[in-house]
């Protein structure tokens, strides 16, 4: 019946150091730090912090949910696209002597229309954005500021399979 399983083909969703590098614009963007302030946690190999004193970020990507909700649309003759919608959860944590500021900074600006319009252009679309919480953390053996700040956004993907449509498949009749 079947002719093998079916991979996506073209360009498909953003995600792992991509992704990453979208949320590090949009931070660096919206809060005003320079790039080297801004980093995604929890990579190989781990940037090293800024020293004391230095107002930075870093951030990472907890969660990518299952779909909201999934469509298939037959597109042509030859190719078929599965949408789904899902959220991104983001965890940003400022650091420094700056870090509720630019933590307050941050979350106000996303609210921004053109800002919400310029994160568009990455296929992501902000929405919620938490509590900012006070964490300090012992780093070094001293204590640094720290806020934490959890963002949810969503974005539509899609992926395109190479299906034909039932009517180019053979199909044998049975019966009289």
């Amino acid at each position: 019946m079947g002719d093998g399983y079916l991979t996506p083909v073209g360009e498909g969703p953003k995600y792992d150091e991509e992704l990453e590098r979208e949320i590090s614009r949009w931070i660096r963007g919206v809060s005003g730090l320079p790039a080297k302030a801004v980093f995604s946690r929890w990579t190989d190999p781990q940037p090293l912090i800024p020293k004391n004193g230095v107002t930075w970020c870093g951030f990472g990507i907890t969660t990518v949910p299952q779909p909201l909700s999934q469509s298939d649309v037959q597109v042509s003759d030859e190719q078929s696209e599965q949408w789904t919608w899902e959220q991104v959860t983001v965890i940003c944590c400022f650091y420094g002597p700056l870090g509720s500021s630019t933590a307050s900074t941050f979350r106000s600006g996303i609210f921004v229309e053109q800002n919400n319009a310029e994160l568009n252009l990455s296929g992501l679309s902000l929405v919620d954005a938490g509590t900012i919480y006070n964490l300090p953390e012992l780093i070094n053996n001293q204590w640094v500021r720290r806020y934490d700040l959890t963002i949810t956004l969503s974005r539509k993907n899609t992926r395109t399979y190479n299906v034909r449509t039932l009517e180019d498949a053979p199909v044998s009749f049975f019966g009289d």
